[in-house]
């Protein structure tokens, strides 16, 4: 009793060394991740390239996924976390001694993007199940968000870092930052982060993993929020793809392809995303995670819109940056009712879903909105799926099931609090 009193009291300091090694971590992988993409389009300047690059990228993760959430229920999420970094960092490695070795090898970009995928899978689940482990319940939002405006922080200076680097260093120095810094987030992990043990659920004993996935399936379906809950996820999703995915190209066709309009709209974007997050984690959002999530909703189609119609430019950054505001608070609660609402012994498991809509929907709706970009203007397809997202989010509060989902849960009052 006397352990788990301590654990309690020093949560924050847990807390803040695991986002301080996920957030290491995070960093050697991006700029792998931008070295990678951007050395397969120097050396093949191919579409067909880039494409099949993008898929061998996500295709693992999202194929994977079920399997991970199955993991993250079952063992150690901590050691789970501490293994895909693993994985990843010997990979680069191995990229990086046979870069040396032999040059830069086409294949060899496809084969680590497949394998870094595959740690993405198993990392994800383990890391947003951990979480809850570690912070009270009533702190989770902050927390996340707190993540998130790491995350962030990340998206604007890794692109930046990962081109200075490779213009004044082979290749292989990002590489080797790579496992500097994954070699770092697992030490801070094994030998700082204290875990509460948790105890697996008596029906999971002796099961195999492919009923666990069908368990976690049914838990999904058998649950009254869950299913109308990731189908509103999966619908926003695909709506704002083309915010997400086409308006580099809206830019260069509409105010000019110079490099630093290009760079310009990722930095408000990343700017608004950290300046969302910070709020998210001094506010803490609604008391209810969902009307959170629908005012979101609001301004990331009216920002959607603004984008299809605006003439200026100066205008157009606004847009982008406020949308990035909006997004963590669509993004933040969303993983935060499922860490509060979910049973824990299928929280790994329900996490893997969402990390396959998140993988998946995106590119697959880009099929449908990458070829209609070529016939119809980006900027009608802003407009229309800006005006559907709006209409989402005006018409979620009449789902009464949904929006239950939600409202605060009702925490039962400790003896010793009625006494403070």
């Amino acid at each position: 009793m006397g352990t788990v009193r301590a654990m309690k009291a020093s949560w924050k300091r847990n807390t803040a060394l695991f986002l301080g090694s996920q957030a290491l971590s995070l960093l050697g992988s991006s700029l792998v991740q931008y070295a990678l993409l951007w050395q397969v389009t120097l050396q093949t300047r191919s579409s067909v390239m880039m494409t099949l690059y993008i898929v061998a990228g996500f295709l693992p993760t999202f194929l994977l996924s079920p399997f991970a959430g199955v993991w993250a229920d079952r063992y150690d999420r901590r050691k789970l976390i501490v293994l895909a970094d693993a994985m990843i960092a010997l990979v680069t490695l191995a990229l990086a001694v046979t870069f040396s070795l032999r040059g830069p090898e086409l294949w060899l970009f496809f084969l680590a993007a497949a394998v870094r995928s595959v740690g993405a899978a198993v990392q994800q689940p383990a890391v947003g199940a951990l979480l809850p482990q570690l912070v009270p319940e009533d702190q989770l939002m902050r927390v996340n968000g707190i993540q998130g405006t790491l995350l962030s922080v990340n998206m604007l200076g890794a692109p930046a870092l990962a081109g200075f680097l490779m213009s004044v260093a082979p290749l292989q120095v990002i590489f080797f930052i790579d496992v500097s810094t994954a070699a770092l987030a697992i030490a801070l992990v094994m030998l700082f982060v204290r875990v509460e043990p948790r105890p697996r659920a008596p029906e999971q004993e002796g099961s195999s993993q492919l009923k666990e996935i069908r368990d976690g399936f049914r838990y999904i379906r058998g649950h009254t929020h869950l299913v109308p809950f990731f189908c509103y996820l999966g619908f926003i999703l695909v709506l704002i793809t083309p915010a997400a995915f086409l308006t580099p190209l809206q830019t260069a066709r509409s105010f000019g392809d110079e490099v630093w309009r290009l760079t310009a709209i990722e930095m408000f974007f990343s700017v608004g995303m950290m300046l969302g997050g910070a709020a998210l984690a001094a506010w803490g959002g609604f008391d209810s995670r969902m009307r959170t999530m629908v005012a979101s909703n609001v301004i990331m189609g009216a920002c959607t819109v603004a984008l299809g119609v605006v003439p200026h430019f100066g205008v157009y950054l606004a847009a982008m940056g406020l949308f990035g505001v909006a997004l963590p608070l669509y993004n933040t609660p969303a993983t935060v009712m499922l860490q509060e609402r979910v049973e824990p012994a299928y929280l790994g498991r329900v996490l893997s879903v969402m990390t396959m809509l998140s993988t998946a929907l995106m590119p697959l709706a880009m099929l449908l909105f990458g070829p209609l970009a070529e016939v119809v203007s980006i900027e009608r397809l802003l407009q229309v799926t800006g005006v559907l997202v709006v209409l989402v989010g005006l018409l979620t509060p009449l789902h009464r099931r949904l929006m239950s989902f939600g409202e605060p849960k009702q925490v039962p009052v400790e003896p010793q609090d009625l006494a403070g």
